[in-house]
């Protein structure tokens, strides 16, 4: 049988992570050069010479290396559950105005963010500078972040273990 008070002293509060990349000069250089590759289309290239080089093999390292410099530009947010006293003071300083929704959305995001953020620490001032330079998709994906850490069920996520891909990365060396 099952002893509450190690249960209890093992627990911790749930956490997830965001990662974003807020370098929107590194993203457009990826989508331009990933556009310059489609261009060049999939089809066959025939050299008018033997010294004559691929022009798709050259953008093609340029590519791989603006991916590579986005992934290393990307930040990770972390975000920790909220107890139930704070979730329902949050929820409480931020009321609908309209009375269609449970909150206000203009004021309940950034709040909860500030409120559940973990790593960076941030206050609902930072999260409004940062959401003034994220777009508005990014500005969705922290939000989720915050808003997933406290209504998700925390089940095992899926995992490259699951899909056998792991085994197979593994096999393959």
């Amino acid at each position: 049988m099952a002893d509450i008070s190690k249960i209890l002293k093992q627990a911790t509060k749930r956490r997830r992570s965001v990662y974003l990349c807020l370098a929107g000069d590194l993203v457009a250089e990826l989508d331009r050069l990933e556009h310059q590759l489609a261009a060049l289309g999939g089809k066959a290239w025939e050299p008018s010479s033997l010294a004559d080089e691929d022009p798709r093999t050259g953008l093609a390292k340029k590519v791989a290396a603006a991916r590579k410099a986005v992934r290393a530009a990307e930040t990770e947010f972390v975000f920790q559950a909220l107890d139930d006293r704070a979730w329902s003071d949050i929820l409480a300083a931020h009321p609908s105005k309209d009375g269609g929704q449970s909150w206000d959305p203009e004021t309940f995001g950034p709040a909860l963010v500030a409120a559940c953020a973990v790593d960076p620490v941030m206050t609902p001032e930072q999260v409004s500078e940062l959401f003034s330079i994220a777009n508005h998709a990014q500005r969705e994906d922290l939000f989720r972040g915050a808003w997933e850490v406290n209504t998700e069920a925390p089940g095992i996520p899926f995992s490259l273990t699951d899909s056998g891909i792991l085994e197979s990365l593994i096999a393959a060396k």
